[in-house]
């Protein structure tokens, strides 16, 4: 089945009780049981439940993975995977993670025991160079949050499986239609699906993917024991966004191209970072391993904080906002926004500055957000 297809048809099917085409939202908290030990395979919504249930099989289709848990939030998906280690494990991490990520890994997971390496995962040898006998998993981002650095799938999990640890992607960015971690021998890929899967700003969600059965029941068992499971609704949504996001991730894709290269060209600009220029670093990488590159664009502006805030200020149509991925184009300051809880002087070793800004470019005319952009930077 081709990738188009499974977006809309993988995991959905009329359902049995109607013939309805759209799943409907089992709005329930429990399920009656039809006698002492025996249901209708669902018992309590923390556990399971059917509009849940439709929303892990359509993403273990998109994603061509055998099992998918899904979360109330992206970080409440990371905080799972990271919950199946135990305390004096080690972790070697992207160097260049999203902000919660950092405040989770260092801030929480720090005081229970388990300790992290940061690296430019970019480079496998320094992934390598970081494992330690206690090393229980390897995290990384491709590309990065908010630097767009690229890491070579296949290149980091060699290293990880030559030393018995599994690799877990953070693929938010790139989605399965652009990237699927696992055909290139990532073990764990995580999604924020309030992104890009979701895609129009409506809800808040993660997903945990893998072909490992133990995995997935422990997955299963933080669903259960700690509850930070989206809710029927926040599933059908998602739901009704996966339908679209093989044609979304497409103008996404272009929309972006058109905008990297106008900005790579602007007087005003000193640098952008877009893994579609060949200027990247990670261009080749990102070539290979990714059928498209994305709409997420990272650049600086020459005049530094002052000339980022006037332009945040000053566009009309981009919307200045945390979030990324959905069909409205938004631009961030990292500095001041998703990444103000990493301290200043790790934000600048990472190459984040102060004067960075973070483009998620939607699926508007591309001539119109270029307009924008050019409006405000003048």
């Amino acid at each position: 089945m081709h990738f188009d297809t499974r977006c809309v048809r993988a995991g959905v099917q009329p359902d049995p009780t109607t013939g309805a085409i759209v799943p409907p939202i089992y709005q329930s908290a429990t399920y009656v049981l039809e006698e002492v030990g025996r249901d209708k395979g669902f018992d309590y919504t923390r556990s399971s439940n059917p509009t849940r249930a439709v929303l892990e099989a359509a993403l273990s289709g998109v994603e061509g993975a055998a099992h998918c848990a899904t979360f109330a939030s992206g970080m409440s998906a990371v905080d799972a995977v990271l919950r199946t280690l135990d305390a004096g494990d080690h972790v070697v991490s992207s160097d260049d993670v999203y902000g919660g990520v950092s405040r989770l890994f260092n801030t929480i997971l720090a005081r229970h025991g388990l300790s992290f390496t940061y690296v430019d995962s970019s480079f496998p040898e320094r992934v390598a160079d970081a494992i330690r006998p206690n090393t229980r998993l390897v995290w990384i981002e491709t590309p990065t949050n908010p630097l767009l650095k690229v890491s070579d799938v296949a290149a980091v999990a060699a290293v990880a499986h030559a030393a018995g640890i599994p690799l877990g992607v953070d693929s938010t960015f790139a989605t399965p239609a652009l990237l699927r971690p696992l055909e290139w021998g990532a073990d764990i890929v995580m999604h924020s699906t309030t992104k890009y899967l979701s895609g129009h700003n409506q809800i808040i969600g993660g997903a945990v993917l893998s072909d490992d059965a133990a995995f997935q029941e422990k997955m299963r068992y933080q669903q259960k024991s700690i509850g930070a499971i989206p809710s029927p609704f926040d599933c059908w949504l998602t739901l009704a966004g996966l339908k679209t996001l093989s044609l979304r991730m497409a103008r996404h894709s272009e929309n972006g191209m058109a905008v990297a290269r106008y900005l790579s060209v602007h007087s005003k600009v000193a640098r952008v970072t877009y893994p579609g220029l060949k200027s990247h670093p990670g261009h080749a990488v990102a070539k290979q391993q990714m059928s498209a590159f994305g709409g997420m664009i990272s650049f600086e502006l020459k005049g530094g904080l002052e000339a980022g805030r006037s332009l945040m200020n000053s566009v009309r149509l981009c919307s200045l906002a945390e979030s990324l991925g959905a069909v409205e184009t938004m631009i961030t300051h990292p500095a001041t926004m998703t990444h103000a809880d990493v301290p200043r002087e790790e934000r600048l070793a990472r190459g984040l500055t102060d004067s960075l800004v973070r483009l998620s470019v939607g699926i508007e005319s591309a001539d119109d957000i270029i307009a924008d952009l050019d409006a405000a930077l003048h």
